[in-house]
């Protein structure tokens, strides 16, 4: 007899003790099991080794199943919550930017201004300009971090 025809067998005998199989497979199935010695003992051996497994004590907390739909529900709001802050935060992120683009000329206009008037070197100006930028953008990395790390430490 070919391999695949105990290989299909096989997966047969376990496809059983999960999910119902067709009326036609169970015929083949019957038919090769009582035409093949090693299909037939592989079976039993499976129809025993699942009769001892359900005979086997299993202990579990008794809340185990409200414990893990309260951590389920916990987290499905966590995530509820941090959705439309998400979306902001990339709406926000987005608006600087091309504010910080269409308003570039002019900044740099103002402190170029503002530095001539008070007599300041060319590079104090600049930094002037690329602090205007830099800063704002670090405290919004430092408030996600904090977030983050506040997360970290106590988590839900």
């Amino acid at each position: 007899m070919s391999s695949d025809f105990h290989a299909r067998a096989q997966e047969l005998v376990a496809r059983e003790r999960v999910e119902q199989i067709s009326r036609d497979e169970q015929a083949w199935l019957a038919a090769h099991l009582a035409g093949c010695a090693a299909c037939s003992a592989a079976a039993e051996e499976t129809a025993l080794a699942v009769s001892s497994l359900r005979s086997v004590d299993v202990d579990i907390p008794r809340n185990l199943a409200s414990r893990a739909q309260l951590r389920v529900r916990l987290r499905a709001e966590e995530l509820r919550e941090q959705g439309p802050a998400r979306k902001l935060l990339w709406a926000l992120a987005f608006m600087s930017w091309a504010l910080g683009v269409s308003t570039a000329p002019f900044v740099w206009q103002l402190f170029a201004w503002a530095g001539s008037e008070l007599g300041l070197p060319r590079y104090v100006s600049e930094a002037g300009v690329v602090l205007w930028w830099t800063v704002p953008a670090l405290i919004g990395v430092a408030l996600i971090l904090i977030e983050r790390r506040g997360r970290a430490e106590f988590p839900g």
